[in-house]
């Protein structure tokens, strides 16, 4: 496909063999709507830069040559702001300035505010010297607006759940009152009814209140986590929980590729589901060491362990167990951490603990490693026609499973 030649300022010169070794980059980059520059290090000036500049910024190509050999410390300034300083550290040594990213807002003429990712990274010449800072602009509105529009819906979910949770805890509490002679099995309804209402009422202040929603917008989200640290805060959950736990970790990377929040609710998953389902005695080992392309996190428990008959389905949506009659739940929380693990490209499985009870296996990928295989071809864990396929076989400690839902 045809890409539009270079714009630049008139008598500026071309540093050609630069160029040319961003011509695809140039052309990919522009089908998506991202703004392409190329700015020589020697002059700190653009000596490439996508026409279509003024649809995102509001500003012409000249404008932008103009703005950035004037005046530093206006609206454009940020897009090569911190230059110098990157050359000079790249200089010194400092191999972690080769590539940058950014997220910034712009403001056009028209005094319109637009959030930008700035992506950038430095072309060297024969001699590893930087010769040029190529980088892409890519506008943001549309996904700020898309989490406007999240926290408007969590805010309105927020509502609409507290208000009938608010009537039935005040409803459940005057019964209690008003019932105190009634018989012991009334009175274990009307606890499990609080529970149940305490329960989902911190849900919401954990995940759906206004102050949470204000600190996402307000904060970016981390994308790595440190493992043992996440193993570190379960021992620390089940011991508050009163229960003898043990922690082994083996050669973990220092970082891994996820969401940390979401990895954490996973674990925690495991962890309540041990701490139900376990007598209150028993002991929990955490676990944690490298198993292929990746590394593995486990929980492992002493108790009496899965009933066979329920271990093809623990992970289906809505799935209770046997030995689940009489215990809170709803039969979501294995679906839910499942889940949470495989959009990190990762696995969850179940194996029986070698001295009895259950262990939970967690594999997630190495930051810089491939993750596993796409499972397009299999049914999702959703379609109850399409169970067989969609479950992952149990597998002894040293293998993988290769399946999964999505990798990023």
């Amino acid at each position: 496909m045809a890409r539009s030649a270079p714009v630049l300022p008139p008598g500026d010169a071309q540093p050609t063999s630069t160029l040319a070794t961003a011509d695809a980059f140039r052309s990919i980059a522009e089908l998506g709507g991202d703004i392409v520059f190329i700015i020589d290090c020697a002059s700190g000036l653009p000596v490439y830069l996508s026409p279509h500049v003024n649809d995102m910024l509001g500003y012409g190509v000249h404008d932008v040559h103009e703005h950035l050999s004037t005046n530093a410390k206006g609206p454009l300034a940020p897009l090569c702001a911190g230059l110098q300083e990157r050359l000079r550290r790249f200089a010194a040594g400092d191999g972690s300035r080769l590539r940058v990213a950014r997220e910034f807002e712009l403001r056009r003429p028209d005094g319109r505010e637009v959030l930008v990712e700035v992506i950038s990274t430095l072309l060297l010449d024969e001699a590893g010297r930087a010769q040029a800072l190529a980088g892409i602009v890519r506008d943001l509105s549309a996904r700020r607006e898309q989490e406007r529009e999240q926290k408007r819906f969590a805010s309105m979910l927020n509502h609409e759940f507290r208000t009938p949770l608010s009537t039935i805890d005040g409803a459940i509490q005057r019964l209690e009152a008003t019932n105190a002679n009634a018989d012991e099995p009334t009175r274990q309804r009307h606890r499990k009814i609080a529970t149940a209402t305490d329960r989902l009422i911190a849900m919401l202040d954990d995940y759906l209140s206004p102050e949470r929603m204000a600190a996402l917008g307000r904060q970016r989200q981390a994308n790595t986590v440190a493992p043992r640290l996440l193993l570190e805060e379960l021992v620390a959950q089940a011991r508050v929980a009163g229960r003898k736990v043990s922690l082994s970790a083996e050669a973990l990377p220092a970082r891994l590729r996820g969401e940390p929040a979401g990895l954490r609710l996973a674990l925690k998953i495991l962890l309540e589901n041990a701490l139900r389902y376990t007598p209150t005695a028993s002991s929990l080992a955490v676990l944690g060491r490298p198993v292929g392309n990746g590394v593995e996190l486990a929980l492992r428990d002493s108790g009496p362990g899965v009933p066979a008959a329920d271990l093809p389905r623990i992970f289906d949506k809505g799935y209770r167990g046997s030995n689940a009659a009489g215990l809170p739940g709803s039969g979501l929380g294995l679906y839910m951490a499942r889940s949470l693990v495989e959009v990190h490209g990762g696995t969850l499985e179940h194996a029986a603990a070698p001295e009895g009870g259950a262990e939970f296996r967690l594999w997630l990928p190495v930051q810089d490693a491939p993750g596993k295989g796409l499972a397009s071809s299999e049914t999702s864990s959703d379609n109850r026609d399409g169970l067989q396929g969609s479950r992952p076989t149990e597998r002894d400690p040293g293998t993988i499973n290769t399946r999964n839902m999505a990798n990023p």
